[in-house]
């Protein structure tokens, strides 16, 4: 019996909110557009994910409203995929899901480091600042870097290298274009 694709049967906001983001790369597509990428094929080459799928999943963000898209380029038409207000509420579960994942399923911990832009602070596992009292810090002021533990690894594809250099959140990576 083949694995359904929805969660029909389930009656609860958990299930409808895997059916937007719960198919596999969604969550690799929202992470990458929170580290600034927005480019179709700065997508396909950060992620390595099959062309169709890639479009297929950008297509289902789309209309369910996380991502939308806005034409950078007319001829030929080429958009830009950014975060809608709604894609922009994923950054607190996005962010407490890769700490979780740095602390029990990596042995060196994360990749990236996340700052207060405006104080310098590392923050803590939920994503707050704790020298401003332990505020939640939107995702525009949120600043990441690598981490220097994870140093050796690093993937060395134009886009990994872009989203490497220290940054702010949502601010565009260059295109490997």
């Amino acid at each position: 019996m083949a694995l359904g694709t929805d969660y029909e049967s389930q009656d609860c906001s958990l299930a409808r909110a895997l059916e937007v983001i719960g198919e596999r790369w969604s969550l690799l597509i929202v992470r990458d557009a929170f580290y600034g990428v927005q480019r179709f094929n700065d997508f396909l080459t950060h992620l390595g994910i099959p062309r169709a799928v890639l479009t297929a999943r950008l297509g289902a963000l789309v209309e369910a409203g996380v991502l939308r898209k806005e034409p950078y380029q007319q001829a030929p038409l080429r958009h830009a995929y950014l975060l809608t207000a709604n894609g922009l509420e994923l950054w607190g579960p996005l962010y407490q899901l890769s700490r979780w994942g740095a602390r029990h399923a990596m042995q060196d911990g994360p990749y990236h480091l996340f700052s207060h832009a405006a104080c310098g602070t590392d923050l803590d596992h939920l994503g707050l600042c704790p020298r401003c009292g332990g505020a939640p810090v939107a995702p525009t002021g949120i600043a990441m870097r690598p981490n220097p533990a994870r140093a050796a690894g690093r993937r060395d594809d134009p886009v990994s290298r872009a989203i490497a250099r220290p940054h702010r959140l949502l601010e565009p990576v260059a295109s490997a274009a």
